[in-house]
């Protein structure tokens, strides 16, 4: 109960209508307090082109179409109606509502997904998608967005992950990619209520499309980690919080009128900052140190101590298992990273890079001691033991891994320009089921940038010409097409030779949620969305088919 006790001193009126008045119990409250993981103050911003944005994707700014990784299932119409390609892959043609309203007041039309659009392409800190199309507004409710290429891949793209913006605000801005979009106005279900720096709410939109939520306000929380959210698990002073809690198999014993699901989703992996050429700088630029630090663990330990061993194995391709078991190349070494360390692979690999072990054990190059930090978010307590375990077992192969604890907002900031030597995070799936998504995001040259830029998302810094090509034809050919996995296989066999990501597990993501506060959750029968707090946009799809119980 210290937790409670404590939100409530800090004033956080929802949690005390909704947990110091009934904690542990069902509430009859129309506010849903939720935790992200986000350890430390929330910083302003709500640009959802923003790498340090805290929300807004899908909330407050929405896509044209919603698509669901959870299931193969057709692509939810929101902003947009209907969609339909030319035969060759060049051209779009996308319906839109004409009953839509910004939450100014001021109509949407077409000329904002134009302006939106033509935004993202002409600048690339915001263009994670590497989006090259030029969009032209047939009348208020059609666009048509031309490709100098067939770009069939990029329909999932450019119409699920592409967050429209109001033009008549965003075209006063000099600089979009780094506005921080303090007070925004989207077309979501959702605007922007009260912000402190502990907490901030949205509020159910009135003038939304769809019709309001039935769930008023949404109430993010910032905790000092994952102990914290456990914490707040008991005491009820949370409705939903993705993340990790003890004996996650007993969930509805241990915490009274919740639930749990856990899918696999992101592949959690150690990103190095690989390329000397961009800036980067540390021993983690030789593919042979990453390598090395690959065979040197022991998958299962981290999977057991720090994961409760719900995640799973992965693949050094980074095909998403077991969504992608089929398009995994038979080409690779390992099929599968191993789960149990190959101590003596990792030295022989060493040593052939011109590494001497030293008498402490450390190898050492040109005098120069074998050792990195390695960056995690304060809170963050599977990531943190995952590192404390990998940290010891790369004694056991002579190389020093040493755990830096930051901020998120710090971590982000590190990640995004390049400077950290390595960071764990996870590597994110794309807006459709298929990991070309995932190849064209994280490791392409077209979404990297020197270090000191911001990388939008390959933060890496990976620049590979045979996986560029293979990206580029992926991207011409509809997907299940046959011809595809000869592309497969040439990225696949290049990511396993240099690692700029090195594998860990394929993450099983547990989520928590109060259903006797609220129905509507996700379930494995029915995956309207995936389960997920920080998934964004899916977390508001999950919002808007809430309902307070009772009602």
């Amino acid at each position: 109960m210290f937790l409670l006790k404590r939100l409530c001193a800090l004033g956080l009126t929802v949690v005390v209508a909704a947990g110091c008045a009934a904690a542990g119990g069902g509430r009859a409250d129309d506010t849903l307090v939720v935790y992200t993981g986000q350890a430390g103050d929330f910083q302003l911003n709500f640009n959802p082109y923003a790498p340090t944005q805290i929300e807004g994707p899908g909330t407050i700014h929405e896509p044209l179409f919603f698509y669901n990784i959870a299931t193969d299932q057709p692509p939810k119409p929101l902003l947009g109606k209907t969609f339909e390609w030319n035969s060759g892959g060049t051209e779009l043609s996308v319906s839109l509502r004409d009953d839509v309203t910004w939450s100014d007041g001021e109509k949407f039309t077409a000329e904002d997904v134009v302006f939106t659009l033509g935004m993202v392409a002409k600048t690339p800190a915001m263009n994670k998608t590497g989006f090259k199309g030029t969009a032209t507004a047939v009348d208020d409710t059609h666009v048509v967005v031309k490709f100098p290429e067939p770009s069939f891949m990029d329909g999932p793209q450019v119409l699920g992950q592409l967050w429209m913006m109001p033009e008549h605000i965003w075209k006063n801005y000099s600089s979009p990619a780094t506005e921080v979009n303090r007070n925004p106005v989207g077309t979501g279900p959702f605007t922007l209520g009260d912000f402190k720096a502990q907490s901030f709410t949205l509020k159910a939109n009135p003038r939304y499309w769809g019709g309001e939520p039935a769930v008023k306000q949404v109430r993010y929380l910032s905790l000092s980690g994952n102990q914290a959210g456990v914490d707040a698990l008991k005491a009820g002073s949370v409705d939903w919080q993705t993340g990790p809690v003890p004996d996650i198999g007993d969930v509805e014993k241990n915490y009274p009128g919740y639930r749990a699901i856990t899918l696999p989703l992101n592949q959690v992996a150690l990103f190095t900052c690989s390329n000397a050429q961009l800036g980067c700088q540390g021993a983690q630029t030789d593919p042979a140190v990453r390598r090395a630090i690959y065979h040197g663990m022991n998958r299962t330990q981290i999977n057991s101590l720090a994961f409760q061993n719900v995640n799973s194995e992965m693949s050094p391709g980074f095909a998403l298992l077991p969504r992608d078991n089929a398009l995994v190349s038979s080409k690779l070494t390992d099929r599968l990273a191993p789960m149990n360390p190959d101590v003596a692979k990792a030295g022989e690999l060493l040593t052939a890079a011109g590494y001497v072990k030293g008498a402490d054990g450390i190898y050492a190059k040109d005098g120069t001691p074998l050792a990195l930090t390695v960056k995690v978010v304060a809170g963050w307590t599977d990531y943190i033991t995952a590192l404390e375990t990998i940290s010891q077992q790369m004694l056991r192969i002579g190389i020093k891994l040493t755990p830096q604890q930051l901020s998120w907002n710090e971590w982000a900031d590190a990640r995004g320009r390049g400077q950290y030597e390595l960071l764990i995070d996870s590597v994110e799936q794309g807006p459709a089921p298929d990991p070309f998504y995932t190849y064209s995001y994280f490791f392409s040259t077209a979404t990297t940038a020197p270090v000191g830029q911001t990388a939008t998302p390959n933060f890496s810094r990976f620049s590979n010409a045979v996986v560029d090509r293979a990206v580029a034809e992926l991207k011409k050919t509809d997907s299940g097409d046959a011809s595809r996995q000869q592309h497969y296989d040439a990225i696949q066999v290049e990511l396993e030779k240099s690692m700029p990501y090195i594998p860990v597990l394929t993450g099983g993501i547990p989520s928590e949620y109060n259903a006797r506060g609220f129905t509507g959750w996700p379930t494995k029968d029915d995956l309207y969305a995936f389960p997920a707090v920080w998934k964004r946009p899916d977390a508001s799809q999950v919002y808007v088919k809430l309902k307070p119980a009772g009602r």
